[in-house]
């Protein structure tokens, strides 16, 4: 029998509803487009195996430490934050001037972070038989794999990276990175700047949800006056652990699961438990309030945020096609490159290996 119209109209009325209701639960979850010059099968030809490898050695590296993945997921950020996504992060200073790891913001990044990147990075040109594999593809995998192997959501990640021959000034780093004493509204000033918006705000900052903070880095609201918007008990339990101004200790950054990723971070801060001015000032602001409640409440809505939001921030100012170079050593610029450019020499290899690449070499 053929539905009546009340009951066809009824049917259309219900699709409405339900289609209304998943777009306002995604909210912004239109997937960002993906960078000229990347694609999600980068190395299907020139090495298929370079995400399974990635993923396998971060997998056990967390079993054997969890810490590490706080370190890695940091890294990811770090990088991205100050130049754009291109390992510079990762380069040892030199006679040109220092690193950007001797800057004030990356001095507390885990040296084991460090290591397990150029580890993954030997065991990926021996997979692909030479540098196929960029040290900033390798940052962008190995922050989504952390994420992954301590309960968070898995999503895709655009490859064909470059990596820059050249690290940013100290003044760079310190101008990119916002301090852990920012405010909202000085947080969306320098993310504005990489065409970041207050969503990406929130999502990305519910990285703190693993790792650890330093003292030093959340003090001012212990003393000499405690802050007012934090909770009391969290406010005693932190001065145990920093009991003076300058103590050199760390604490996790979230005090319910600190090894899980999950959406506790979001809970800490409704019950003033968020442990930077950063973390706690994104309730205390009306404009992203309505964020961290609805992160709160569905994980899953935070899980599909953070995603999106990731994908946009691991392609800021990416390097792509002949522009670059893929590393041989993620700490050093490869042999004949002038610092700030690149040479003859390692412009024949970027482009050999974009050649060899389109043709699935």
């Amino acid at each position: 029998m053929a539905p009546t119209p009340l009951l066809a109209a009824a049917a259309l009325m219900a699709v409405a509803v339900a289609s209304w209701s998943l777009a306002e639960g995604a909210g912004d979850l239109r997937q960002p487009p993906v960078a000229q010059g990347l694609s999600f099968d980068f190395y299907k030809r020139s090495c298929p195996r370079a995400e399974t490898i990635v993923q396998e050695y971060v997998k056990d590296a967390v079993r054997k430490d969890v810490g590490i993945a706080a370190g890695l997921l940091r890294l990811h950020f770090h990088d991205c934050f100050v130049q754009g996504c291109d390992a510079s992060v990762l380069l040892d200073g030199s006679a040109t001037g220092p690193g950007e790891q001797q800057a004030p913001p990356n001095l507390t990044l885990r040296p084991s972070a460090f290591a397990a990147i150029n580890a993954i990075r030997d065991r990926l040109e021996r997979e692909c038989r030479g540098a196929v594999v960029s040290c900033s593809d390798i940052l962008a995998l190995a922050a989504r794999d952390s994420v992954v192997s301590t309960g968070g959501p898995s999503y895709r990640v655009p490859l064909g990276r470059r990596d820059s021959p050249h690290f940013a000034t100290v003044q760079d780093v310190l101008s990119g990175l916002p301090a852990p004493t920012s405010t909202v509204p000085s947080l969306l000033a320098v993310l504005r700047n990489i065409n970041l918006d207050a969503t990406d705000l929130v999502a990305l900052s519910g990285g703190h949800t693993v790792g650890l903070g330093h003292c030093t880095s959340f003090d001012d609201r212990l003393f000499p006056r405690p802050d007012p918007t934090m909770n009391p008990d969290f406010l005693s339990k932190l001065k145990q652990t920093c009991p003076a101004k300058g103590t050199d200790r760390r604490t996790a950054l979230d005090i319910r699961t600190p090894n899980a990723f999950d959406n506790k971070y979001y809970v800490n801060l409704l019950n003033r438990q968020g442990l930077f001015t950063s973390d706690q000032d994104l309730y205390t602001n009306a404009a992203t309030r309505p964020l961290v409640e609805r992160f709160a409440r569905n994980q899953q809505d935070f899980f599909n945020q953070f995603g999106v939001s990731m994908v946009k921030m691991g392609q800021i100012k990416v390097l792509t096609g002949n522009q670059g170079q893929v590393r041989r050593n993620c700490s050093a610029r490869n042999p004949g490159t002038v610092a700030g450019d690149l040479s003859w020499s390692s412009l024949a290899q970027t482009v050999g290996e974009a050649a060899a690449e389109s043709l699935g070499f």
